[in-house]
């Protein structure tokens, strides 16, 4: 109770130190705000970082800095958040805008320069005070659909500037423009046995625990009889009154007997804490389901920062004579309560639904190094690879690798190494190490010395040594050989690999480089004929496409375009 305390007034002395400034943003968009994400929303290997903004289902809103500073940082990618801003301000924080269409004016001018300079789509620029600074409701950007966005939208996040935590927007008093009188929903109660020798319900598999809403608003779950070490978890979500979407709650805390056992809360963490998310979910459940149970409890502890707990790490031990209650209490950011109480009893009970079979003989602990060797492939995953012990299904069949499945999450990187003694030299320059689902091939980044390949994943799975002799391809909708484009705002033409994937593209107009943007949702690439490279007259195109195993694609066309 002690540790449990100390850690309580730790954290709370944390949040009481940090005073956020209430009034010092407005928001970036001109619109009402309603949310499509919120912060710390669960996602896949990730908790989201910011807010996602409704932009009306549409790009080229008008997107403003939120407060007087300058551009820090600019990222083009054709992932994650696609075109992103990052403005630094003088109170200590930096805000991102992500998803962008497009920048505006001088910013946009700046990463126009420098794709030319680096001949490059995707770029990353630092910059210094005074080089773009920019004041509080400067229009910075467009809103769009860049990078991984399944929609238009805007992402939005505040990170702190000397330790880069992100933080949840609401601390900075950006509830004020949303309404929410709307309570967490919980969807669902699971209840796990977690040792050999426990049996919850005459089961010892998880439980899936009947609701029922009581006359005060509360929920009643049904009884659990137990007999030896158990925890549980929670499906649950939040709506508020403007958004009309599943949320993610703010904060979920669990009672033993009236005492605090586990929770957490969504204010602020690092992005190293992020993959954490598939510790504390139940990660084989959601593989397999879609569902995200969020567990409260530790078998192993994990270095997550917004968890506070007791001693036991959430796990309860059930006892003979004491009857106990178990209470969870959901919340959202604006203090609306849902909370659901389970009546704990000891009893021995017989088992009838039993254990999951266990079909290895390799048992693998989360906290050691593990090695594992067959014919002409080894494995090796170092200590906290994972985040549970686990009995790993491990063959080599054919020259193929079966690495147990994607049901057991992987923290950090493992070392896959394979031997090949079947392929020539020349046909090992184009080999690598793929991940193979349901037949579709992954590359993944792969070093050879001689005839030993080796390369680091993060996903268990299925994988072989793939030759890639096959180049990428090049199409257009519509032939523009010998055609006047006077009238057109730009070309565009669809990319492709079917195996390594796309490593690089280049296009070259009469000889000069020429920026080509990629979408990697729709697998093309789009040259705007506003960048002023293009001739009067007649003018040559050549596109080079090249895959990572260093197959090559020339696509050359020659058109007539009138300036005037």
């Amino acid at each position: 109770m002690k540790s449990y305390l100390y850690i309580l007034l730790f954290y709370s002395s944390i949040f009481a130190q940090v005073n956020y400034p209430k009034d010092y943003f407005s928001p970036p968009l001109s619109i009402p705000m309603q949310l499509s994400g919120n912060f710390g929303e669960l996602r896949p290997n990730h908790f989201h970082a910011g807010f996602d903004l409704k932009t009306m289902q549409k790009e080229g809103l008008e997107v403003h800095s939120v407060a007087d500073g300058y551009v820090s940082r600019i990222k083009i990618s054709t992932f994650g958040n696609g075109k992103t801003i990052y403005i630094t301000h003088s109170n200590g924080y930096t805000s991102v805008y992500g998803h962008l269409q497009r920048a505006t004016d001088s910013i946009e001018a700046f990463i126009k320069k420098t794709h030319y300079v680096e001949q490059s789509f995707e770029i990353e620029m630092y910059l210094k005070p005074g080089e773009l600074e920019v004041k509080k409701g400067q229009i910075i950007a467009l809103s769009g659909n860049t990078g991984a966005s399944e929609g238009p939208h805007l992402h939005f996040e505040f990170r702190d500037n000397i330790t880069e935590y992100i933080i949840n927007p609401m601390l900075f008093g950006f509830d004020k423009y949303l309404k929410d009188t709307k309570k967490p929903l919980i969807s669902s109660i699971y209840v796990y046995p977690l040792d050999n020798q426990t049996i919850v319900n005459q089961s010892k598999r998880p439980l899936l625990l009947n609701l029922v809403l009581q006359k005060n608003g509360t929920y009643l779950a049904d009884q659990v009889i137990a007999n030896g070490k158990i925890g549980f978890g929670i499906s649950t979500f939040d709506y508020d009154d403007v958004s009309f979407n599943k949320n993610g709650v703010y904060k979920v805390q669990s009672f033993y007997n009236g005492t605090p056992n586990f929770g957490y809360q969504f204010d602020t963490y690092s992005f190293d804490e992020m993959r954490y998310i598939n510790a504390l979910i139940d990660y084989s459940r959601y593989k397999k389901t879609q569902q995200r149970i969020q567990k409260l409890f530790m078998r192993n502890p994990y270095k997550l920062s917004i968890i506070n707990t007791d001693e036991t790490n959430g796990v309860l031990t059930v006892v003979p004579n004491l009857a106990s209650v178990y209470r969870i209490e959901v919340s959202d950011f604006y203090g609306n309560l849902t909370s659901v109480s389970i009546p704990i009893k000891y009893e021995v009970q017989p088992t009838i639904i039993v254990p999951e079979p266990i079909l290895s003989k390799y048992f693998v602990k989360a906290n050691n190094d593990s090695n594992f060797t067959k014919d002409n492939v080894s494995v090796s995953f170092p200590a906290g690879t994972f985040y549970e012990d686990f009995y790993l299904n491990f063959d080599v069949n054919n020259g193929t690798l079966f690495l147990h499945d994607d049901t057991v999450p992987v923290h950090t990187n493992f070392t896959i190494e394979i031997e090949d003694n079947k392929f020539s030299e020349a046909q090992r320059e184009k080999l690598f190490i793929a991940s193979i689902d349901d037949n579709k091939i992954k590359y993944n980044y792969t070093f050879r010395k001689e005839n030993i390949f080796t390369a680091k994943v993060k996903t268990l799975g299925k994988f072989a040594l793939i030759l890639d002799t096959i180049p990428p391809k090049i199409s257009i909708a519509k032939s523009i050989e010998g055609k006047w484009l006077s009238d057109k705002k730009f070309i565009q033409f669809n990319i492709s690999d079917g195996l390594s994937g796309i490593k690089s593209y280049n296009g070259y107009l009469n000889g000069k480089w020429i920026l080509f943007e990629y979408d990697n949702k729709t697998k093309k690439i789009t040259h705007n004929f506003s960048d002023g490279i293009v001739d009067e007259g007649a003018n040559e195109l050549k596109i080079i496409v090249v895959d990572n195993l260093g197959n090559s694609t020339i696509f050359e066309t020659r058109f007539f375009r009138s300036q005037k």
